[in-house]
């Protein structure tokens, strides 16, 4: 952009490291731990978090509908969720379809449902389809929407296990729950009839976008990864294991025995206090969209339902919070001829890095690296006119045949 807000990310250092970079096995590189891996104070402590979690759960499930109708420890319901999802909504310009799509059985024997917000679906433009990043949903991206839709369909999905999607029971194995939600993803294309499209996703949606382009490359046109997490592996440094004290292992393990929103879950009337107090930056982000606070009881509702996808991404995760099989060599994979366009916030937490050594080692493929300034982890809300000028200008340069950016 004219205005220096955005900026396109050039490597530390010669281009030419990044050509040796081998492809590792990576299947085999990360074997899947067991109980030999644990001293008994982390075994302990592990099991003692899931009992902790365990019990409630089954009380729930068993005890009358009646009891669990009438008492609520998390004020939260599909109906409230619904009503949040709706308010949200509402500060659209444009018009919208908001719906359920039925995916069949996926991860049970029952049907499951994909929730669907689309806006110009007439457009004869290439459609881009949004994926949220973890503990969020469609929602989040209220400040892109119109913009984004002006010229082209839009769809934007909860993915399967959050927000008014099904929250069905995932694999405890990385690979299989990984394998869940692309195939989660694919049926809900073949469900509503898109032949290929842009692929846009942030964070962990990233991931799981990543992941669909690599098992289905010929309905993608352009993978947008939005500071997207799993990209790199483990650093070094972090597989060192300390000699802590037993007690320490202990609280250790058992702080990591439970799910990653656990907390919000476990304050129970409290939560919503405990999210506009936490994430009290939310109304700062959407504060220039109607009610500030509708946003966070979205993010409260979204967050305190099932913990499906939660538990998904826990299993995808190793105990630090990499992931069990990073996605940067496997992108060396991908069909050189999808393009990729990573994009950063010049103040995100997410390491840049994996970023240029993928553009480094898809020598013949094109992959463009852009920072916007000033923007955090969530880039699309930080800085939204900035970040939709840019998506938009992508996906205008795949359809004109322009695949190389300068200084944006």
């Amino acid at each position: 952009m004219a205005n220096g807000h955005v900026r396109e990310l050039q490597p530390e250092g010669h281009p030419k490291v990044y050509q040796r970079i081998p492809r590792p096995q990576w299947i085999s590189r990360f074997p899947h731990p067991t109980i030999s891996h644990f001293s008994k104070a982390e075994f302990f402590g592990y099991l003692l978090a899931c009992i902790i979690q365990f019990f409630p759960n089954t009380f729930w499930k068993l005890c009358p509908h009646w009891i669990s109708r009438w008492f609520h420890w998390c004020p939260t319901s599909t109906q409230t969720l619904e009503k949040a999802e709706k308010e949200v909504l509402s500060n659209l310009k444009r018009p919208c379809e908001v719906e359920y799509t039925n995916i069949g059985k996926c991860c049970e024997k029952v049907d499951s449902f994909i929730r669907t917000v689309s806006l110009n679906k007439n457009s004869d433009k290439t459609p881009i389809v949004l994926l949220h990043g973890f503990a969020c949903g469609l929602g989040v991206w209220i400040m892109n929407l119109d913009s984004l839709s002006s010229s082209r369909p839009v769809y934007a999905v909860d993915l399967l296990g959050f927000g008014l999607s099904s929250r069905p029971p995932f694999s405890s194995d990385a690979l299989e729950a990984e394998m869940q939600f692309f195939i989660s993803l694919e049926k809900w294309r073949e469900s509503i009839g898109l032949d290929k499209f842009i692929l846009l996703g942030h964070s962990f949606g990233g991931y799981i976008a990543a992941s669909y382009a690599l098992h289905y490359p010929e309905r993608v046109t352009l993978l947008i990864l939005v500071d997207p997490w799993g990209l790199p592996e483990k650093p070094i440094s972090h597989l060192h294991r300390y000699d802590l004290d037993s007690w320490v292992k202990f609280l250790d393990s058992f702080l990591q025995g439970f799910n990653f929103l656990a907390s919000v879950r476990a304050a129970g009337p409290i939560g919503p206090y405990l999210v506009r107090h936490f994430r009290s930056d939310l109304l700062r982000k959407y504060g220039r969209y109607g009610n500030p606070h509708c946003i966070l009881e979205y993010i409260y509702h979204c967050n305190v339902q099932h913990p499906s996808g939660e538990a998904a991404f826990k299993s995808m995760t190793d105990k630090s919070g990499w992931a069990k099989y990073p996605m940067m060599y496997r992108l060396n994979s991908l069909d050189w001829k999808i393009p990729i366009t990573l994009v950063y916030g010049s103040r995100s937490w997410i390491n840049r890095q994996p970023g240029l050594q993928i553009k480094y080692s898809r020598l013949n493929s094109f992959v463009d690296v852009q920072v916007i300034e000033g923007a955090g982890h969530h880039v699309y809300a930080d800085k939204p006119q900035e970040f939709n000028s840019l998506i938009n200008r992508v996906c205008d340069n795949l359809e004109s045949g322009v695949f190389h950016m300068r200084n944006v």
